[in-house]
């Protein structure tokens, strides 16, 4: 095939677009912002840093104004749009993905179910009768991101069968976060207000049922179902995922009506630009062009296109710039002391000895039972080298901390053995799947 007219800009660009398709991108981009805010945080700048999260922010019209700092509209605004993408990665997997069937999603919703007691159990045992012992849901979390770079670094050592069992027991695990956000960390419920976010959530899915696919009027409902939660005290970020659950999963063209319709336009366009024209003088050139982009858009899914869109800026602007916003905690005391403390104690056990054990122990019981199948081409050792990597908590665990720790002295610890704990929980998962002798090459698509 002739391969298309670059321009000048495409040279230049495409070393950048390279960086930013692949799967460690994210990935670099998020500890390079961890970096950067652990470096300005304990920097003679310090108090800017601080200065900078705290200053205020109001949006609003006339009157009507919604004032938050700066901190509060990144983990109460922006990772709501982080919610909603997660919330259609699990609808996707329930309707056509790992969960889609009972047998296919037993083995990881039952590891990722002992990935998240285990962890909990193991925190309250370090702090039960302290002021600290609602922070049991921090060593639950798993930051797939994480986990899914590390497997990356480790090439053909790790089956793509574990990838993806390792990613399906991370999208349980973040049902499992929404859950616990929603259940224990919601201060005061205004009625009203919930009353009234669940009219609009009611509306959006009125509207999948009626056939509504312009993305516009989702993102019109969805705004005013994100305030009403976070007016009702129900944490707004849960209003992200369940927006997500009402965008329409089915496309307005089958797959042979596409076809049909496709290859009609193509042949239109044939004899269309038998003139001879260019696209500026043949309009009928250009009503065709549109009929194709109208014909590709009712081919797909709005739950598809929306999730296509949003993920490169969730992974690569959203979390970073979470990162940069809650990673800066102050390092200047006693490490040691600062992680002796139960409150420090309770999370490095659950994310370094409660996940391993919850997800790889529960994984191994069921597999050697009969009860669920193995991921083709793993062993004990690959289990066990995931249920290691589940223990990075980072973005998630930090999320929570910000939550149950209305003491910043508390939040400082929660952060920082969040850090500590994720960075020995990757290293700790790459060691024990370091030593796997190299599978065969996995077949890839060719792309143009």
């Amino acid at each position: 095939m002739r391969p298309l007219f670059r321009e000048p800009i495409d040279t230049i660009l495409s070393p950048f677009q390279r960086f930013f398709h692949t799967s460690a991108s994210s990935g670099l981009l998020l500890v390079a912002a961890t970096i950067a805010a652990l470096v300005w945080a304990n920097s003679p700048w310090a108090g800017d840093y601080h200065a900078l999260w705290a200053m205020p922010l109001s949006v609003g019209l006339g009157g009507a104004l919604l004032a938050k700092p700066l901190l509060l509209w990144i983990n109460d605004g922006i990772m709501a749009m982080f919610f909603f993408v997660v919330g259609l990665e699990i609808k996707r997997e329930f309707l056509v993905g790992e969960l889609a069937s009972p047998r296919q999603a037993l083995l990881p919703i039952a590891s990722a179910v002992g990935g998240m007691l285990v962890p909990a159990a193991l925190f309250w045992v370090c702090n039960q009768g302290s002021p600290h012992a609602d922070g049991w849901g921090v060593p639950m979390a798993t930051d797939i991101a994480f986990a899914l770079g590390v497997l990356s670094l480790l090439g053909r050592r790790v089956p793509a069968t574990l990838k993806i069992f390792l990613t399906a027991v991370a999208i349980v695990d973040d049902i499992g976060a929404v859950l616990v956000i929603a259940l224990f960390y919601t201060g005061t419920i205004h009625w009203t207000f919930l009353g009234l976010g669940l009219l609009l959530l009611g509306c959006m899915a009125g509207a999948n049922a009626l056939g509504v696919r312009a993305s516009g009027i989702y993102l019109v409902l969805g705004c005013a179902l994100w305030l009403a939660f976070l007016k009702s005290g129900v944490h707004a970020t849960v209003a992200g995922v369940l927006a997500a659950m009402t965008i329409p999963a089915r496309p307005r063209l089958g797959g042979g009506t596409y076809v049909g319709r496709v290859r009609d336009l193509i042949e239109d366009f044939r004899q269309a630009n038998r003139s001879g024209q260019g696209m500026l003088a043949n309009p009928r050139r250009h009503r065709i062009l549109l009929a194709l982009r109208r014909a590709g858009r009712d081919a797909e899914t709005p739950l598809q296109r929306l999730e296509a869109r949003l993920h490169p800026w969730m992974a690569l602007a959203v979390m970073p710039l979470f990162a940069l916003a809650n990673a800066g905690v102050d390092l200047s005391g006693d490490m040691g002391r600062t992680l002796a403390q139960p409150l420090s104690l309770g999370i490095l056990a659950g994310l370094l000895l409660g996940k391993p054990v919850g997800v790889a122990l529960t994984a191994l019981v069921l597999t050697r039972t009969g009860l669920a199948a193995a991921p083709a081409g793993t062993t004990a050792r690959h289990l066990l080298g995931a249920g290691c990597l589940a223990g990075i908590g980072f973005t998630m665990s930090i999320f929570i901390a910000g939550l149950a720790f209305d003491d910043p002295g508390a939040e400082t610890l929660a952060k920082t053995a969040v850090l500590a704990a994720s960075l020995a929980a990757g290293l700790l998962g790459w060691l024990v799947l370091r030593g796997l002798p190299e599978g065969p090459a996995e077949p890839t698509e060719s792309t143009h």
